[in-house]
């Protein structure tokens, strides 16, 4: 463990602060319910205000020790993947930067919390976190937190309408009154006290993973495919953005994203109705878009191919699939100069005891891709809930207590850090279990 963190904590100019990100990497590897600060300290023998500061107002730059890390990661396992996601972490009161009621998947409903987006170098049997993005809701962002006020008083206005007793007179819908100055002040006092760097904001999740991957890029590190839910994959920008990068996807989406058959083309606009050009010259597709969902449905449940691509606890992991070439669709995508759209996989999960598909994704990769590889790369993803797991229970990733931006970024370092620890050791069979 020296070894390795002498490597991983070059960057930090200081030997002091060499010394503790070894003390606070082995406080994350002891065995113990909580790795917030105070119980590491007790366990370690430590002061625990050293730890304390050296998470929250040391200077060290946290994204050379990431580089570092991710470096490290890619080459030891190889990925077949990277795996994108978020993750909760539950929160009692207001001040930890980002925290808001919010959807939280790892908590399957809205709660007040933190969310977290990460990307993971994965295979079958190893994988390892190679960036962190914290998640700002609009809340906490000064420029969109006031109309983001504003639009859910009126969501909540027009639910108490829907919901009022059909006997009682329809109410005439009262002006919303928000103090956008009131909140917008309010959002500048909570990332003053936080320490959100002013250049950050409100941005989609599916953003902060290009970005990570453009941050991962300029260290000389490309994803050899990209995977991620329908989170990410229902957005048309995300996977434009990984189109235009050349990197190729295969990403889970909701039955209702809209495609056309693989044997559609576009046609010319026609005239109007009285003569004149049409407003738009490039060429259109005559037909509407179908919804993923119906084109599996049209091509039905004849057309399956079993499918095993690794094996699980309980044996070989096995099921029935369909497979068709679309083009997807929709407002947010913008076709080629001729208007057709990009030719990609269309794959359905049906299995033989389902009435109906239960989950679908989209690729990119080559139209002369194998089932058995196009299966194996949709569920690659499985291991990134292994890494939530473990970070979460075994690392102390959301045991952090404090309530800056800059500690929370250091602590998912180092605890990715320990994670990659752990990572190496079961890669070497000769080296001894950590203590």
């Amino acid at each position: 463990m020296e070894a390795f963190a002498a490597e991983v904590f070059a960057p930090l100019s200081r030997s002091d602060q060499r010394v503790k990100g070894v003390t606070y990497l082995r406080g994350l590897l002891l065995d113990g319910r909580r790795k917030s600060m105070q119980p590491m300290a007790e366990r370690l023998g430590v002061d625990h205000q050293g730890l304390q500061q050296f998470v929250t107002t040391s200077t060290w730059d946290t994204a050379a020790v990431r580089a570092r890390l991710a470096a490290r990661a890619v080459e030891l396992i190889e990925p077949v993947a990277w795996a994108i996601d978020d993750t909760g972490f539950p929160k009692d009161g207001t001040g930890s930067p980002g925290v808001a009621r919010q959807y939280s998947g790892t908590l399957g409903k809205v709660a007040n919390c933190q969310i977290g987006v990460s990307v993971h170098a994965v295979t079958d049997t190893a994988s390892c976190p190679l960036d962190w993005r914290l998640f700002l809701p609009e809340s906490w962002d000064v420029t969109k937190a006031g109309p983001a006020a504003v639009k859910a008083a009126k969501a909540q206005q027009r639910k108490r309408l829907t919901n009022a007793p059909r006997a009682a007179a329809p109410a005439a819908p009262t002006a919303v009154e928000v103090d956008v100055e009131a909140v917008t002040e309010a959002a500048r006092r909570r990332r003053s006290k936080s320490a959100v760097p002013q250049g950050e904001g409100h941005r989609p999740k599916w953003m902060l993973a290009i970005e990570m991957i453009d941050g991962l890029a300029g260290h000389g590190l490309r994803p050899p495919l990209v995977a991620a839910d329908s989170g990410y994959g229902d957005s048309g920008p995300f996977r434009a953005a990984l189109d235009e990068r050349d990197i190729a996807y295969n990403v889970q989406v909701k039955g209702e994203t809209l495609a056309h058959p693989a044997d559609a083309t576009p046609a010319p606009r026609a005239p109007s109705g009285r003569g004149r050009p049409p407003s738009r010259t490039r060429p259109d597709y005559p037909y509407d878009a179908l919804s993923v969902a119906q084109h599996i449905q049209n091509a039905g449940r004849a057309v399956t191919v079993t499918v095993s691509w690794r094996e699980g606890s309980k044996g070989t992991l096995t099921s029935q699939f369909v497979f068709l070439r679309v083009r997807p669709a929709g407002h947010r995508i913008t076709p080629d100069p001729d208007g057709s759209l990009p030719e990609r996989w269309l794959i359905a999960e049906w299995p033989d005891d389902q009435p109906e598909p239960v989950t679908y994704w989209l690729s990119s990769q080559p139209a002369d891709t194998t089932p058995a590889d196009l299966i194996r790369t949709a569920k690659i993803r499985w291991r990134i809930e292994h890494d939530y797991r473990e970070l979460k229970t075994g690392l102390g990733l959301d045991h952090f207590e404090g309530r800056s931006w800059t500690g929370w970024h250091r602590h998912v370092t180092l605890v990715t850090a320990a994670h990659l620890f752990i990572t190496m050791l079961r890669h070497d069979p000769k080296a001894d279990a950590p203590a």
